[in-house]
């Protein structure tokens, strides 16, 4: 009997005989699901390859929104065995890595921009952007969901968020897939062409934020100078560092999410039909497919201290696994949770966003541009129907459908 053991009266999660978990090999979020599933029927958290994993919705939203655990320093650099270098100290300095009293001032400085209002006057460009995707398809019948829509729709939202000119949309695409290898679980091999993409975006972010110093506009880099709260406002490096991570962030999770959420509604023919004929419930099919097939399955924490958890003891610097995949589809909170259904009554808030401090700062522009995107996808390719297999990406990481194809009925 451990030291711990004794003083806490539950064991540590690595001593508790817990069952295991990996999924990292599955082809799809079924295969995820059926293993999730199975050890979540036996404990509320499980052992996976990188440390423990919560799978149960209340224990997940605590470990989320707990003072007791933070955000792993180098967003789980550490766990593939990286804590210096140039990618490190670069990873260190970005909003994701902070917490305390340095990540509440950045959040309360940037959220200025992000609020519910500001994004509404995207709308327009949002509406323009999917219609400009969709229209060529029409007459066709036929198209690859990624390929077609979901990889070219986010680009142009966020440039015009940024201010970045149409003509440099390939690169921010560029840059944008290179850099988003950091959150995957091979960035050993992957540093320098992250390093590189990151050093090209940030000379592109000088230049930019030099321009908009001397002439304000109204796209984002203005609003984030112009952003202040009782005389505090943002260095250059920090205006730099929050563009690239809105940029990053607002792309792939857009682009997989879109792309995650087709496919699942055309598994669904009812409820296809059903967003068709009622454009309205587009919000909630944003939530509901959101929560049924998200492409982040899970978010990193450390616990802070020595806490006790789901029945057992998670030691200080434990590396956690906050399961939201698992949460989302927890029976204890949504009833018949493996099936969709974009009419759910009220149902609690799904967990892809995450929670507590660092939940999403782009919520509400992800949300709005997948309602925008699905209500004119379901209204003008009806009858849907897929033509081939869709494996999906690695599970862990940034995931989604590689090259979902769909025929429907042309000419609408």
């Amino acid at each position: 009997m451990t030291v711990d053991t004794v003083r806490w009266g539950s064991p540590s999660v690595f001593d508790a005989g817990l069952p295991t978990i990996a999924y990292e090999d599955g082809q799809n979020p079924d295969d995820a699901h059926r293993l999730i599933r199975q050890a979540r029927q036996q404990a509320p958290i499980a052992l996976g390859p990188h440390g423990p994993q919560v799978l149960t919705y209340d224990v997940v939203r605590t470990v989320l929104r707990g003072p007791r655990f933070r955000m792993p320093h180098g967003l789980g650099l550490e766990a593939q065995g990286i804590t210096s270098g140039p990618l490190w100290d670069r990873v260190i300095k970005g909003l994701l890595s902070l917490d305390g009293a340095e990540h509440h001032r950045l959040r309360r400085l940037v959220s200025k921009a992000f609020t519910p209002r500001a994004v509404a006057r995207l709308r327009t460009t949002i509406v323009e952007v999917i219609g400009d995707l969709v229209d060529p398809l029409i007459s066709a019948g036929h198209c690859d969901v990624v390929a077609d829509i979901a990889r070219q729709y986010p680009i142009p939202i966020i440039c015009a968020l940024l201010g970045a000119p149409r003509k440099d949309w390939q690169l921010f695409s560029d840059w944008t897939d290179d850099i988003f290898k950091l959150f995957s679980w091979n960035v050993a091999h992957d540093a320098p062409v992250i390093l590189a993409a990151r050093e090209a975006l940030d000379a592109y972010l000088d230049d930019m934020i030099a321009h908009r110093r001397h002439a304000l506009t109204d796209d984002l880099i203005s609003e984030l100078i112009r952003a202040e709260d009782d005389g505090d406002r943002l260095t250059h490096d920090e205006l730099r560092m929050l563009a690239a991570v809105l940029l990053t962030a607002g792309t792939d999770t857009t682009r997989n999410q879109l792309a995650a959420a087709v496919q699942v509604l055309c598994d669904h023919p009812d409820q296809w039909a059903l967003l068709a004929e009622h454009p309205e419930l587009a919000p909630n099919a944003v939530e509901e497919t959101m929560r049924h097939s998200p492409v982040v399955f899970a978010t990193l924490r450390v616990a802070v201290d020595d806490v006790e958890l789901g029945g057992v003891l998670i030691p200080a610097g434990t590396l956690v696994i906050a399961n939201t995949g698992a949460a989302n589809r927890d029976p204890a909170v949504y009833p018949d949770p493996d099936r969709l259904d974009i009419t759910r009554q009220a149902p609690p808030a799904m967990l892809t966003f995450g929670g507590g401090v660092h939940y999403c700062l782009g919520s509400h522009l992800a949300r709005l541009e997948l309602a925008e995107a699905l209500t004119v996808i379901t209204r003008r390719m009806p009858n849907p129907r897929r033509t081939g297999a869709a494996p999906w990406k690695p599970l862990t990481g940034m995931s989604g459908p590689t090259t979902p194809p769909i025929e429907f009925d042309p000419g609408h």
